[in-house]
C-alpha cells in the first residue's frame, strides 16, 4: 500500500509539473509516454502467440505521429508536412513483406493499432494545450490538460469510494466484475463537483464547458478503462505492465484518457467552429 501510494504521488508530481512548465516540457513527457506505452502495448498483445507485431517501426511510426502533429499543434510546422505520415504508415505493410511470419495481416493490425490506441490521442491531448477562449491559438496553456486529469482522477476516485461503500448492482460484470452502477454515479458526481471547482480557476473555457468535460471524461474514462479491461481479461493478465510498481503498466494508467480525449477534443474542435 505505501509502495503504490509513493509511486501514485511521484507520478501527480511529474505530470503536473511537467505540463505546469510548459509546451516543450510537456511534449518531451508526452513523448517518453507514448515510446512506453507503445513497447508496452506490444509486450501485452505477444501475449497471444498469433500475434507478432513490428516493435521498431510501430514505435517510430507512433513517435513521429505524435511529434508531427504536436509541431502542427504548436503552429511551428505546417499541417501540409503531416502528410509524410501516410507512406510511413504503409511502410508497415512493405515491412511484413520481408518478415516471414505467419498471420501478416494480425500483425499490421496491431502494430497500426499500437499506433492509434496510443499516440493519438495524446497528440489531441496536447493540441488542447493550445485551446483558449473557444479557437486554437499558438499559446500553451496548462489549464485544459492539468483539468482533464482532475476530472479523470476525480471520477476514479469517486467511483471507487462510492463502489466500495455503496456498490450492488454490477456494471459489467462479464469484463469487470468489481465494477458497479453507484460507483459510476459516485464518479460521475465528484468529477462534476471537480468541475465546478476547477472553472474557478481555469479560465479558458466557460463552467458549462467544464461541465460537458466532466460527463464526457466519466462515459469515455469509464468505457477507457472497460475497454483495457476486456483486452487484459482476453490475454488472461492483471496488469498491462510492471513499470509504475503498485499501479501495473502505462496502459493501466492512462486507459481512461485513451477513449476519453477523442471525444473532448471533437467536442471542443465542434464548440470552436
Amino acid at each position: 500500500m505505501l509502495q503504490r501510494a509513493i509511486t501514485g504521488f511521484l507520478f501527480v508530481l511529474v505530470l503536473i509539473t511537467a505540463i505546469y512548465f510548459g509546451a516543450y516540457s510537456t511534449l518531451f513527457l508526452f513523448m517518453i509516454i507514448v515510446l512506453l506505452g507503445i513497447d508496452e502495448f506490444y509486450a501485452l498483445v505477444k501475449k497471444n502467440k498469433t500475434v507478432n507485431p513490428q516493435n521498431f517501426q510501430g514505435v517510430i511510426t507512433g513517435l513521429t505521429s505524435f511529434v508531427l502533429l504536436a509541431f502542427a499543434a504548436q503552429q511551428i510546422m505546417e499541417i501540409k508536412y503531416t502528410l509524410y505520415l501516410i507512406p510511413l504508415f504503409f511502410l508497415t505493410f512493405i515491412i511484413e513483406l520481408y518478415r516471414k511470419k505467419d498471420h501478416a495481416f494480425i500483425n499490421i493490425a496491431y502494430t497500426l493499432l499500437g499506433v492509434f490506441y496510443v499516440a493519438f490521442p495524446f497528440a489531441m491531448l496536447y493540441h488542447l494545450g493550445f485551446y483558449q477562449e473557444n479557437q486554437f491559438t499558438p499559446t500553451f496553456s496548462f489549464q485544459i490538460i492539468i483539468g482533464f486529469f482532475i476530472l479523470l482522477w476525480s471520477s476514479d476516485t469517486g467511483a471507487y469510494l462510492a463502489g466500495r461503500f455503496f456498490g450492488k448492482h454490477k456494471l459489467f460484470e462479464r469484463i469487470s466484475p468489481k465494477k458497479t452502477w453507484e460507483g459510476s454515479i459516485g464518479g460521475g458526481v465528484l468529477s462534476l463537483i471537480a468541475a465546478y471547482v476547477i472553472s474557478l480557476f481555469f479560465h479558458n473555457i466557460e463552467l458549462k464547458d467544464w461541465m460537458i468535460l466532466a460527463i464526457i471524461t466519466v462515459v469515455g474514462g469509464g468505457l477507457g478503462d472497460l475497454v483495457e479491461s476486456m483486452h487484459k481479461r482476453n490475454l488472461n493478465v492483471k496488469d498491462s505492465g510492471n513499470l509504475l510498481p503498485g499501479h501495473g503498466g502505462i496502459l493501466d494508467r492512462f486507459d481512461g484518457l485513451f477513449i476519453a480525449v477523442p471525444f473532448i477534443y471533437a467536442y471542443l474542435i465542434v464548440v470552436s467552429n
